[in-house]
């Protein structure tokens, strides 16, 4: 044979390998939120190949907007460790109404258009493994009484989350769950973090079965990414 009919071969070779790699990939999420009163904080840091790559999300603050119903997200996004500074970017987000109510439609687009879209994400979700859930609550309310009530319903919110989130979800550990009632003041303050995990090559089978499933036409989406898909203008 040739000597470009051997590149071609190396390079077929080349790629199919890259892709396996890129399938049997795992990706590493820790997430990590915190509220209290009026700071609030929440963290997700994306890792692959040992922390070769990392790529993190930061929102240091949400607040409701003083000129009318929106909330405001300052976001911070970083590629690499800690210490690189230089490829971070910082950018002020506003999120209204009407986005949330596309984001909703969006979800009711996906679910008309995708036939089966509940038992292919079911599929994927019981592939995800979730570890090292922390889940801290102080709580409240300024009356003795109240705080008492409060601190029960809130285990029972809890027990009931974790324990529908362990029929779609991978738990490897019990959850770190606690529920502390302060008698004196009034006060709301939820620590959660936990660290989940899946395969990149299960994601990209997602994407190929919404795909193979899907049924009628080009749907009109709002949102980003999903209105690139459908060509719609989005609308800042």
């Amino acid at each position: 044979m040739s000597w470009w009919v051997w590149t071609l071969l190396i390079l077929a070779a080349l790629l199919l390998l890259l892709l396996v790699i890129i399938f049997i990939t795992k990706l590493t999420i820790t997430v990590s939120l915190y509220h209290g009163n009026d700071n609030d904080h929440f963290k997700v840091m994306l890792r692959a190949w040992y922390g070769i790559l990392k790529y993190t999300i930061d929102i240091p603050m949400v607040k409701v907007d003083d000129d009318g119903p929106n909330v405001v997200l300052e976001e911070k996004k970083k590629a690499g460790d800690a210490a690189s500074s230089s490829k971070e970017k910082e950018e002020k987000k506003k999120v209204t109404p009407s986005e949330f109510m596309n984001s909703l439609k969006d979800t009711k687009t996906l679910l008309v258009h995708v036939r089966s879209l509940h038992r292919i994400i079911r599929h994927f979700m019981k592939k995800v493994k979730m570890d090292d859930v922390i889940w801290h609550t102080k709580i409240g309310t300024g009356d003795a009484a109240a705080t008492g009530s409060f601190t029960g319903a809130i285990w029972g919110l809890k027990g009931s989350i974790i324990s529908l989130m362990s029929g779609y979800i991978r738990l490897q550990s019990m959850p770190d769950l606690q529920v502390v009632p302060d008698f004196q003041q009034a006060i709301i303050q939820t620590r959660f973090s936990c660290i989940i995990q899946f395969r990149i090559g299960n994601a990209i089978l997602v994407g190929f079965k919404i795909l193979r499933f899907w049924r009628g036409g080009r749907a009109a989406f709002k949102t980003r990414p999903l209105s690139t898909i459908s060509g719609e203008k989005h609308s800042v």
